[in-house]
């Protein structure tokens, strides 16, 4: 029940950052934080799924010769095409955040959202490698990897577990978090300038 209540609020929330996105309205970045994008890292791979997609919409839409099978199909994969696109908008509106006072605050989409606080910073430091396993879990390494195009920038290692609520609700912890960044170098000088002890 949890995981379809998750699952709801998601399709909701996707909605609403497709409306920032057009609007240009970030979510959760506060005036006095810094924003971390990461969409541009995927956003040719969207776009070409969602190209994908419009052709297929088109395509069956003139092959399937009976008109109720051809609606039910035109529909699903308009919804296919929204959702495209409203996961990549979701990605845009909701990069991570640095915080006034050094938090950290790591996002992957309406899906995934951790928080670390500044005092639990150990440290930070620019860690270019490629992310196997499954997104936004503990992998067997003990670390959560937030990868781009199965690629991370930036590790971050806290002085104690962090929890965290996997996309359906399961929760764990870690201490070493990677995740991807646009600019890394400009993420981690930014985390860096705001953490009172910056070890590195």
């Amino acid at each position: 029940m949890r995981a379809m209540r998750r699952l709801f609020v998601h399709e909701f929330s996707l909605g609403i950052s497709l409306l920032r996105w057009v609007f240009r309205r970030p979510h959760g970045v506060p005036a006095d934080a810094v924003a971390v994008p990461y969409a541009a890292g995927q956003a040719a791979a969207m776009y070409a799924f969602l190209f994908v997609s419009i052709v297929e919409t088109v395509a069956l839409d003139l092959l399937i010769p009976w008109p109720g099978v051809r609606k039910v199909v035109l529909l699903l994969d308009l919804w296919g095409v929204y959702f495209v696109l409203a996961l990549h908008a979701s990605c845009v509106v909701r990069p991570h955040v640095v915080g006034a006072d050094g938090s950290l605050r790591l996002r992957r989409g309406g899906l995934l959202d951790i928080r670390i606080p500044a005092d639990q910073i150990a440290s930070v430091r620019l860690d270019r490698r490629y992310a196997g396993g499954k997104k936004g879990a503990v992998g067997e390494d003990g670390a959560v990897s937030l990868p781009v195009s199965s690629e991370t920038t930036i590790t971050v290692e806290t002085t104690e577990p962090v929890r965290l609520l996997r996309v359906l609700g399961k929760p764990e912890q870690a201490s070493t978090f990677r995740f991807y960044a646009d600019d890394p170098k400009a993420a981690v000088a930014a985390l860096r300038a705001r953490t009172a002890d910056p070890v590195i």
